[in-house]
């Protein structure tokens, strides 16, 4: 039978061509089988990625230069390309959901890893370790407890740090916590400009700002978390790991479902709703995904592509090479051709409105001025964007019904369902 398979070149905007997967092999069990594939190839791809980032960030800390800052920080964005593609798995899959937090965590609170300028404030009644500042103090109170901080190692940030006193605010790990650590903060509000962390934070020669030791410490610690925890995802979705087996004993119904929910839940509930809605809603630059570097447009950009590489079951890997088989598309095709013809222009459209955002991104101004209130040709595109998302859940949720798959909660959001209640 014919699929429409849509091709994505890393980094670059997508086409479409067209594809044929014999009929005998589209099974839901091949559909399946190919799904968990795929999360496998891009959790590999991650990881690769971020070994990448943590040997850019180890020859920064080497020779603190411009250069090697500038290299590290090219790293964390090239890492960034293959892990949005996998958010995908989060919604459905439960063994990602629970682990999802150590490493794409946001907001953070970044006054509880390293100085920041005054006007970020020293108090929070949300968070007693607001402005605890880690990096510039060997102990820390957590919940009315002395903490000896003196040693800043992996185990420390995840097992001490990572939200500390209960609160999701305070993220220690993952890539943000990079990101911060790179970039420092962005203090342009809606302005233009992204963070611009001077390497002598690195400098043990030439230190600014105090405690590069204890910097270095920190970013090296953090890097070295990222890579564990991405091991031990790649771990869970290869042959006999945990979140394989959870979706190919779940059966074909179970299977099916799975692959939706993290469709639909990703494109309304989390990203259509909470990552862009609500910050066009407030205007808040701190509502962006990836908010210290300005590489929200990115994010945004390959959660979607993700998105469609569920249904279409085509991944392109960093290194240019496709994986292709059995997919969702094929299924639907076969079931209901008009509703698998109506997503696929959807998802399409989803990813063309994704790539003007970028484009904007890239010529005109970055995406925290885009939500700015005000500026509409600025909300105009990302509310285009939005506007896709919502449309394929639209028809995410006629093709559960095509497929006969019963009632899939997916995940909502007050920002798209109930407005107002953002601003109470």
């Amino acid at each position: 039978m014919t699929s429409i398979a849509y091709l994505l070149a890393f980094g670059l905007a997508a086409s479409t061509a067209m594809t044929t997967v014999a009929a005998a092999e589209v099974s839901p069990e091949s559909v399946i089988a190919h799904y968990v594939d795929i999360a496998e190839a891009k959790y590999s791809d991650a990881l690769q990625t971020a070994k990448a980032l943590d040997q850019a960030i180890e020859n920064l800390l080497a020779n603190p230069t411009d250069e090697t800052l500038q290299a590290a920080k090219a790293a964390w964005l090239a890492a960034r390309v293959p892990y949005q593609q996998t958010e995908v798995y989060r919604f459905g899959n439960a063994i990602v959901d629970d682990w999802e937090g150590r490493v794409n965590a946001w907001p953070l609170d970044e006054g509880l890893i390293d100085y920041v300028d005054a006007s970020y404030g020293s108090e929070s009644d949300e968070n007693s370790l607001f402005s605890a500042n880690v990096i510039a103090n060997p102990t820390i109170e957590i919940n009315g407890k002395t903490v000896d901080a003196s040693n800043i190692t992996p185990e420390f940030i995840s097992g001490t740090l990572q939200e500390a006193g209960g609160i999701e605010a305070n993220v220690a790990s993952g890539y943000h916590a990079i990101e911060f650590m790179l970039w420092g903060q962005d203090l342009n509000g809606n302005g233009p400009g992204a963070g611009s962390r001077p390497v002598t934070d690195y400098s043990l020669e030439n230190c600014t700002n105090g405690n590069c030791d204890r910097r270095r410490d920190y970013l090296a610690a953090a890097s070295d978390l990222l890579v564990a925890d991405l091991e031990e995802m790649v771990a869970n979705w290869e042959e006999g790991g945990a979140a394989r087996l959870a979706v190919e004993e779940s059966g074909v119904a179970g299977g099916l479902s799975t692959i939706l929910t993290g469709m639909g839940s990703l494109s309304y509930g989390e990203l259509a709703g909470e990552r862009m809605k609500l910050g066009l809603l407030l205007g808040d630059p701190e509502e962006e995904h990836d908010c210290f570097s300005d590489n929200t447009h990115n994010s945004h950009r390959y959660d979607a592509v993700g998105i469609r590489t569920a249904y279409t079951g085509v991944y392109t890997r960093p290194d240019g090479t496709e994986m292709t088989g059995p997919s969702l598309a094929d299924l639907l095709a076969e079931k209901d051709p008009a509703i698998a013809e109506e997503l696929s222009a959807d998802l399409d459209a989803t990813v063309s409105a994704m790539e003007a955002m970028v484009d904007r991104a890239e010529k005109v101004e970055a995406y925290d001025q885009m939500i700015a209130v005000g500026n509409d040709e600025g909300n105009a595109t990302v509310q285009a964007a939005i506007d896709g998302l919502i449309t394929q859940t639209r028809s995410i949720e006629r093709a559960i019904a095509a497929l006969e798959l019963g009632t899939i909660e997916l995940e909502g959001s007050d920002s798209l369902d109930s407005p107002d209640a953002v601003f109470k």
